[in-house]
């Protein structure tokens, strides 16, 4: 009985010991940092986009449509002679209206081209030169302007994940240093979304145009392992 007891103890001793240790090093393997990264790069757009409306209104259809097709004339030799080829080209869109103004018909005709390039130099040369445009007698409506768009990000996603992923890292390993631990393994990680952004910033406003300076941004969250 003496013996049993005995052994009893010593097995609840070291029961309670490893029950401990497991506790203790249970709580070390769950200990973790979570920390964002951000990586950063500067692209240029390979796609442009110019989107033209113009309108001419008449006291009958047919006169309206033919002051705007004298317009598409206008338009089509303005980028013909800058270089672009034909089929940069395209019409878009059309729209007919008609409003009486005391019983005296008045229609427009509006209709919108849109220029589509990959030739970035070009197309900025074009929108320098749209004043020309209307030295042909082409009036622009608000809202025609140039857009510019980077259409590669797929090519540098994985580098700016890693980049991103790398300065997270280094976040962690700051805290880890402060906090007297280390870095280990990563636990898990949210890849952010990505955003394309003007490069020096949007300032907005009448005659403000989009640029082919572009910034590429992404933040990742990782949680790491601290040992």
């Amino acid at each position: 009985m003496v013996v049993s007891s005995i052994i009893l103890a010593v097995g609840i001793m070291v029961g309670g010991f490893a029950l401990g240790d497991g506790l203790k090093r249970a709580q070390r393997a769950d200990r973790s940092v979570t920390v964002r990264g951000l990586a950063e790069r500067d692209v240029t757009a390979d796609l442009a986009t110019w989107t033209i409306s113009y309108s001419a209104s008449a006291g009958d259809l047919s006169s309206a449509q033919s002051s705007v097709d004298n317009d598409t004339k206008q338009i089509e030799a303005f980028f013909r002679e800058l270089g672009f080829p034909d089929d940069a080209l395209q019409p878009t869109g059309v729209n007919v209206s008609q409003y009486k103004d005391n019983g005296v018909p008045t229609f427009t005709v509006r209709q919108r081209m849109t220029l589509r390039t990959h030739d970035i130099k070009r197309a900025q040369d074009a929108v320098r030169r749209q004043f020309d445009l209307v030295r042909r007698g082409v009036i622009l409506e608000e809202g025609s302007g140039m857009s510019y768009t980077f259409t590669r990000l797929n090519d540098i996603k994985p580098t700016m994940v890693a980049e991103a992923t790398k300065d997270a890292r280094a976040a962690a390993e700051q805290f880890a240093k402060d906090s007297g631990a280390e870095v280990g393994a990563i636990k898990n990680a949210t890849q952010g979304y990505f955003s394309i952004d003007a490069r020096d910033g949007d300032s907005g406003g009448w005659g403000v145009s989009d640029t082919p300076f572009k910034k590429v941004r992404v933040v990742t969250t990782v949680n790491f392992y601290l040992k």
